[in-house]
């Protein structure tokens, strides 16, 4: 779920940050670039995990900023396929369900990947809200929000930007993780235990 990337970047040091000690100023530059960003291919940058190397110091014709080529690391989130993890109930529509970790909101469970049998219903006390139910010996199990959800990864993906964007889709997510629940131990945990 989380591991370490090595990546080399040149960066544009501001003339304000001279001041401060080097490593300082050139991982406060590299978390205001990479923390909290989707890098493809990677995954979400949650912090600046060390710097190896800073090479150069140049300042060019015109600039008063100097410009470094620095060798560090990143720790990263990006889940492998297969995974188990637990997460929190964002929302259900009939297409099915959305979840969250909290640093993360990206995560999707297709009505084909829900428990089977299973259906959507309007929520009794929401009309507005559907809800997903798991039918299993003649008993219903409601997926309500209340209890952490387990799931298995099917895939993380990494779409192209788009260039056009209609006005009433949802906003554009640079990592995708589609989950599943239909396996033994898979959805909200009070059904395990």
């Amino acid at each position: 779920m989380f591991y370490l990337s090595e990546i080399e970047h040149t960066l544009r040091l501001p003339p304000h940050l001279l001041n401060l000690p080097l490593n300082e100023a050139i991982k406060g530059e590299l978390e205001g670039l990479f923390l909290d960003k989707v890098i493809a291919n990677l995954g979400l940058c949650i912090s600046v995990y060390d710097i190896q190397s800073i090479e150069g110091g140049f300042i060019f014709a015109g600039d008063g900023a100097s410009t470094y080529t620095v060798k560090f690391r990143l720790i990263m989130f990006r889940p492998f396929v297969g995974e188990v993890i637990g997460a929190k109930l964002k929302g259900s529509d009939a297409n099915g369900l959305h979840l969250s970790f909290g640093f993360f909101d990206d995560i999707y469970v297709p009505a084909h990947l829900m428990p089977n049998p299973s259906h959507s219903e309007p929520d009794p006390e929401n009309k507005k809200v559907v809800r997903w139910i798991w039918e299993f010996d003649g008993e219903n199990y409601p997926i309500d929000g209340v209890d952490e959800i387990r799931f298995r990864v099917q895939s993380v993906s990494f779409p192209s930007v788009p260039t056009e964007q209609e006005r009433e889709s949802k906003p554009f997510a640079p990592m995708l993780i589609t989950a599943s629940l239909d396996a033994d131990g898979l959805g909200p945990v009070s059904w395990w235990v």
